[in-house]
């Protein structure tokens, strides 16, 4: 069975356990995205083509990278008129595997609760950057765990505090 889904402007054949690259997705690596723009569903004579969208199809994807493309060179020239300027680009890119193609929307539902067990881990994500957040993230970020901060204190003693506190 194979999906044509759309994303991030183009299309891609994909069955499952393929590997695409695809423009940038706000998702974590390991992240399990769901692409619902799915044009073509089916395989041999049992092909459902949408409308522009195959309702209820769904295709499940999990998240192996997040980078940067090579470095495409722009280069512009005027003859004659010294003008010269160079520039470099490095498109942003999401690597994902293809896990599941399901025609209804099991998958769909299934991906949100799927989410709710990774929430700790945001946590612990969170935890090692608290030398990198601001005054006031580290003042919310104590209030939504559920410790006591002066909100006078330097942001190193925060840090102690927090760290100290996520410790326990």
């Amino acid at each position: 069975m194979y999906a044509i889904v759309q994303t991030g402007g183009k299309q891609y054949r994909v069955n499952k356990g393929d590997v695409i690259t695809v423009e940038k997705l706000n998702a974590e690596v390991g992240a399990e995205v769901v692409l619902d723009e799915v044009l073509v569903l089916g395989e041999g004579a049992d092909v459902k083509v949408g409308n522009p969208f195959v309702e209820g199809a769904a295709v499940a994807a999990k998240v192996l990278e997040n980078g940067k493309g090579k470095k495409v060179v722009i280069y512009k020239y005027k003859a004659k008129k010294d003008y010269r300027k160079k520039q470099g680009h490095r498109q942003p890119y999401t690597k994902l595997e293809i896990t599941d193609l399901a025609a209804s929307g099991e998958k769909k539902k299934a991906a949100p609760a799927a989410a709710a067990p990774a929430a700790p881990a945001a946590e612990e994500v969170k935890k090692p950057a608290l030398k990198s957040m601001k005054k006031a993230e580290l003042i919310e970020f104590a209030k939504n765990n559920g410790i006591a901060l002066d909100p006078k204190a330097t942001n190193a003693d925060m840090i102690a505090a927090i760290e100290a506190a996520l410790n326990k």
